[in-house]
């Protein structure tokens, strides 16, 4: 317990005696996480703005003419019970011809009534993946005689979300390397001027892991510190553009996600990133000096 303590004790007094080194080491772990975070947040809200679209991006089912009210109605059931059917809207003939007649100059439309319009279902999905197969089990449903869906939109749609979830993932790959390899090289500036206390600890027998466990420790207290003082920054720079960017008037119609419902999960991802990059950074600073 003695040897931990002066371990531990070891590690938290390298930090103060290279204080510009851990100060440089901190900001560097904060700007690469706030920047990470900000490629993850936009991500985020781009995928939240595709949900959106996709969610406006309904399938239209008419019904067959010959069909009455209620046989057009029972159709609900049969539509309900296909996989890829999230919410299914009856509209009867009467309905349809109100919300177009709401649309039009009503004294150019004099003499057309209910019966030239079909009964239909506005149909949203779960997942407009399978908006083409989802099409076809439509149109296989007897009495069902036509399906309206927006396939380009659809596969479009699915193209940016795809671009926007690799594109989102490769550049938090590489903030990790950048920020694990700026922290290895921090720390390893910190450690040169104590090579020689290296190299003699090395060589009166101290093992290779009681040599390296306080720079770990180093590592993982500036990791910690720099991933929680990026999440507050994080925090408070999200909300002052979301509160900058929902007051604007041409960006007021945006659904903007707010941080509140994301924050526990950029605090693990700050901390375990934080803290595994410092850890690791600190095992590779001083790998070159155990070769004694």
């Amino acid at each position: 317990m003695s040897r931990l303590g002066y371990l531990f004790a070891e590690g938290f007094r390298g930090i103060f005696k290279h204080g510009f080194m851990s100060f440089a080491s901190v900001t560097i772990i904060m700007a690469c996480l706030i920047i990470m975070g900000s490629v993850s947040l936009l991500s985020v809200n781009i995928d939240a703005l595709v949900g959106d679209l996709e969610d406006q991006n309904e399938i239209v089912a008419f019904v067959d003419e010959d069909l009455d009210d209620s046989a057009a109605a029972a159709l609900q059931g049969t539509i309900l019970s296909l996989d890829n059917v999230n919410t299914s809207q009856f509209i009867t003939r009467d309905a349809a011809m109100d919300k177009f007649m709401s649309n039009y100059d009503t004294s150019l439309m004099e003499g057309i009534d209910s019966s030239v319009f079909r009964h239909r279902y506005v149909i949203q999905l779960n997942d407009i993946a399978n908006m083409a197969q989802t099409k076809r089990d439509l149109e296989d449903i007897p009495g069902i005689v036509k399906v309206n869906a927006h396939l380009d939109y659809a596969e479009s749609f699915i193209a940016i979300r795809n671009i926007i979830t690799i594109v989102s993932l490769v550049l938090i790959a590489m903030l990790v390397f950048v920020s694990f390899f700026i922290m290895s090289n921090t720390i390893k500036l910190a450690t040169y001027s104590r090579r020689e206390e290296i190299a003699i600890m090395k060589m009166v027998g101290a093992s290779n892991g009681f040599i390296r466990f306080p720079f770990v420790v180093e590592g993982l207290i500036l990791g910690l510190l720099g991933s929680l003082l990026a999440f507050v920054l994080q925090w408070g720079l999200y909300n002052a553009l979301c509160n900058r960017l929902m007051s604007s008037f041409h960006v007021g119609f945006l659904n903007l996600v707010p941080f509140g419902a994301v924050s526990r999960i950029v605090l693990v991802g700050f901390v375990g990133v934080g803290v595994l990059v410092g850890a690791f950074g600190g095992i590779n600073a001083i790998r070159n000096y155990l070769k004694v």
